[in-house]
């Protein structure tokens, strides 16, 4: 019952983040550029100036999903705000298992582990805060349905925590604005490490992120935000995913953007 009350007030939330004074355009051409990469999915794009969504699949972007790693975000500013972490610089040591990802066989600070999405980094970051610190901080946010029931090292991989890329969308916004309830230095922070494009003409922040859901396709996520010219967009991606597709995020989200006028022509 309780995870059921959870689960109403986060829908409210979600639906209030898309419909203050925001309008809708759907994008039924952009099914095109789903079906070009092989994949399904949707893909919803917010002009912070126009107050305009630009969506393929409304009701796929409304539907929560498991955040996977586009949830070290959120894992990020909760490690610093609780002092777990003192910065982006600090490293913890590798413990010696081998894993799948060669990048993450070794050690790492907080923006490495950012730019390789380091499963066992931001596990760990996760147990040292603990449930209690975490489910305070998630609840202060709003994230998701704020079920961190499934373990403290797991909840956001396939498990209890879902969000919707409308939900991903309204707390990046936050967190572009620096209006989210942590620290400005905490935000500060995650707003650097984030950053993946930076060029004359623009900057790209984002995160990638890939699940296994029992009883139907692995799930991959990109989301993040353009700053070019003054303006912001905001995106979030997720796409039903298969081995070989883990490219075909961030370059049919950069295409999307580039549709949408957040990117600029060539910046795929």
């Amino acid at each position: 019952m309780k995870h059921w009350h959870r689960w109403i007030v986060a829908s409210v939330l979600w639906a209030a983040a898309a419909q203050a004074g925001d309008t809708w355009q759907l994008h039924p051409e952009w099914a095109a550029e789903f079906e070009a990469q092989s994949v399904s999915g949707t893909m919803l794009v917010y002009d912070e100036r126009a107050a305009r969504y630009a969506v393929h699949d409304r009701k796929r972007a409304e539907t929560p999903f498991s955040p996977a790693s586009t949830f070290k975000l959120f894992n990020a500013l909760a490690a610093l705000e609780t002092g777990v972490i003192a910065d982006e610089r600090e490293t913890l040591r590798w413990d010696g298992t081998k894993r799948w990802k060669a990048e993450w066989n070794r050690d790492h600070d907080l923006a490495s582990g950012m730019t390789h999405s380091v499963v066992w980094y931001y596990q760990e970051l996760a147990r040292r805060v603990g449930p209690r610190r975490m489910q305070h901080w998630i609840d202060a946010v709003g994230y998701g349905n704020r079920d961190i029931g499934g373990g403290i090292d797991r909840f956001w991989l396939g498990s209890s925590l879902k969000i919707s890329a409308v939900g991903q969308i309204a707390f990046l916004r936050r967190l572009a604005a620096g209006t989210l309830p942590f620290s400005t230095r905490s935000q500060d922070i995650v707003r650097r490490i984030t950053i993946v494009e930076e060029t004359p003409d623009y900057t790209l922040h984002a995160k990638t992120g890939w699940t296994s859901i029992d009883g139907r396709p692995d799930l991959g996520w990109y989301v993040g935000w353009v700053e070019r010219g003054g303006r912001r967009w905001f995106f979030a991606l997720n796409i039903d995913v298969k081995d070989g597709d883990a490219p075909k995020r961030a370059a049919l989200a950069k295409t999307l953007l580039v549709n949408a006028g957040a990117l600029p022509r060539g910046a795929q």
